[in-house]
Order: structure tokens, then sequence, then C-alpha cells
């Protein structure tokens, strides 16, 4: 009897063991699966951000785990101290509701490159299709809060630059007003959400130890989803600061759409772009590109020039980021910029015509100064998309 019972024992033990390992295995493959490259949520739980014209999906990941790797506490910077935020001054609702009513974003600089923050309305010349324009609307942004989209790729090429790309972007959002509003992506084959708009700013710090390298470059689809979710953020004035180092080789959209958006919205899309704009390959010839799943060292400058120049914002190109200084430096200037604005509002002529409209700021009694506006408005395509959701 003895020994029936030893043999009927025998294949439950088995089965036992074999369940046991089936959940140590699974359990290794939890932790993988929190990966940005790799973490693929169920259809039913996917949150996504439909792009108009290229049709790409953005994949939130879930909550922070408590530690990264299994073995290291996220230990997050402290936040710095900002001076009190002024009180966010917008234009009155009827302006707002008038048809054709836009606002764009004005930097002035003076001959050494030092911004102009003292000017008044009155100091302002605009022209709309080269025709004066009154000014209806006036604001100095000196620490006004901002809703500001963080688009960083890791695509493989970044893997040895995340380092030295997540110090910078935590000093970017310790230098920004406390008050701003933030989202992040991540982006390599497609985007990734990893932070939807808070005001939390502990929450994006966090967030940045998600960051992974792997795979190819959707700029383009990146940038118009950053577009279409910025404009869901509580603050009129908008922006997205784009950090990557290759050149867009998976995405749906293409650039025209890109800049259309772009055009169409009046986001200022400021970017940081991190390689040789000239290099055809980098370290390791072109295996490397197959090794890593990305463009090694060549950046679109072209691409980040432009955007940058339709929105009035501007772009850094750094060609060796060596110790980080120059990342953090870029990052610490578009930050300041964002503190050391203007806003202008006006009412299009002939709204009901609709199309583009070319738009030029000056100040006439500084000739010397450098005037950075967007290049035009589109008019006749709803309210002013600064104020598509009211804050």
């Amino acid at each position: 009897m003895t020994s029936l019972n030893r043999r009927a024992r025998t294949p439950r033990r088995t089965i036992l063991t074999l369940i046991a390992a089936l959940l140590v295995i699974v359990g290794a493959a939890a932790p993988a699966a929190a990966q940005q490259g790799q973490f693929i949520p169920p259809p039913e739980t996917t949150p996504r951000t439909q792009s108009q014209q290229g049709g790409t999906s953005v994949l939130e990941l879930p909550a922070m785990p408590g530690r990264q790797g299994g073995n290291a506490t996220t230990t997050l910077p402290r936040l710095a101290p900002q001076p009190g935020a002024q009180s966010l001054t917008l234009p009155s609702r009827e302006l707002r509701a008038q048809q054709g009513y836009k606002q764009v974003t004005v930097t002035v600089t003076d001959q050494q490159g030092r911004y102009v923050t003292d000017l008044r309305a009155n100091d302002f010349k605009l022209l709309v299709d080269g025709q004066p324009r009154q000014i209806s609307f006036f604001r100095q942004d000196l620490n006004t809060p901002v809703s500001i989209g963080i688009l960083v790729d890791t695509s493989g090429s970044m893997q040895p630059k995340l380092t030295q790309a997540r110090a910078a972007i935590s000093e970017f959002v310790r230098n920004l007003n406390a008050q701003d509003d933030i989202f992040l992506f991540a982006f390599s084959s497609r985007p990734f959400l990893l932070q939807p708009f808070t005001t939390n700013h502990y929450l994006v710090l966090s967030r940045l130890e998600l960051l992974h390298a792997y795979g190819q470059t959707a700029l383009f689809d990146t940038i118009l989803d950053g577009l279409l979710m910025v404009q869901h953020g509580r603050y009129d004035k908008k922006a997205l600061l784009v950090i990557t180092d290759g050149m867009d080789n998976t995405s749906q959209s293409t650039l025209a759409q890109v800049v259309g958006q772009a055009r169409r919205m009046g986001v200022l899309v400021y970017s940081i772009g991190i390689g040789d704009p000239n290099a055809s390959s980098g370290p390791g010839g072109p295996f490397a590109s197959l090794l890593f799943g990305g463009d090694i060292d060549q950046v679109d400058a072209r691409t980040l020039d432009l955007l940058s120049s339709e929105t009035g914002a501007k772009t850094f190109i750094i060609r060796e980021v060596g110790d980080g200084v120059a990342l953090r430096n870029a990052c610490a200037s578009i930050s300041r910029e964002l503190r050391e604005q203007y806003t202008i509002g006006f009412v299009a002529p002939d709204a009901s015509r609709g199309g583009y409209r070319t738009v030029h700021v000056d100040v006439p009694a500084r000739p010397g100064d450098h005037v950075r506006v967007r290049k035009g408005v589109e008019v006749g395509s709803g309210p002013d998309s600064a104020y598509a959701t009211p804050p």
C-alpha cells in the first residue's frame, strides 16, 4: 500500500514542479513587459490618440514601478523653487469668439542676444498679409504658465545618450513654472505616452526612468500626435520640446502633414538635435544601425529647423554630446525663453474668406533688435487652437 501511495504522489509532484517553473518564467517576464520598447497592452485597454492624417496610435505605459530594473530605487531631483507666477491674463470671451481671432507668441532679442522684456503693445507693429493690423490683445509672458509636451527619441541610436538626456530633461522640468502643464512622450518605432498632462512635475521626473533605447525613429508620427495632444492643455500658450538624434524612417505621416498641422495650431515647436546633420553613419558603420535598430548620429536638422521657423520657436544642434553640458544648456535656454516672450492677439481681415495669412511683427523704435514669430496663421478653421480646451 505504501508503495502504491508513493507511485500516486510522484506524478503530482512532477505536475507541481512544472507549475512552479512556469510561474517563475512568467514572473521573470513581467518586468520586461514594462520596458518601453516591448510593452504591448491589451487591445481593450490601450488608450489611443489617433492622428488626423497618419492614423498612428500612442501606447500608454502602466504605472511606474517602485524600483527600476528590480534593484535600484528611483531618485527624483529636487524641484527648483520658482518665483511667484504672474496671474494668467486672457483675452475676453467676446474677442476670442470673433471670427478670425488669432494670437501669436513673439520673442525679441537685442544685438547681443539678450531678451528684451520691457516692451509695450504700442512698441510693436503688426502686419497681416503685408497690411498693418491693430493689436487686439497683448500680454508680457514673464513666467506665464505654459502647456508643454516633451517628446524624447528612444530609438536604438540614443542608447549612449539617454543618461544625459534624462539629466537635461530633469533640468528643463525643474526650471519650469510650477504651474506649467506637462506631458511626456517617448518614441522609437511608434510613440509611447509615458505621462499624460499633469502639473505634478514629480510624476514627469519619475517617468524618465522608463526611457530605454530600441527600434527605429517615428519622428513625424510623434510630432503630429504631440501637436494633437498639446491642444488639450489647460493654458493658451502651448509648446513642444523634441529631443532626437535621428532621421525619420518609419512614420506613416509625412513631413508636409506635420508642417501643415503645426501651421494650423500655432504651437511653439522647440527641438534639440543630437548628431551631425551631414553624417551618413556613425561609429560601427552601416552594421551599427542593424544592431541597434536606428539611424546612427545623423540628425534631421532640416526638418527641425523648418518646424521651429514655421512656429516661431528655435532649434539647437549638438554635434557631440560630450559630458552633457551642451544638452543641459540647450534645455535651460528653451525653458528660460518661454519666460521672456510676448503674446499678441489680433482679428484677421476678411475672416470669412479663410486660408493662410502671413504674419510679420516688428519693433520700429528698435531696428537692431531681432523679432521671432510664427510665419503665419490659418484662418477660417474654427476657434484658435490655443482655446480648443478653455481653461
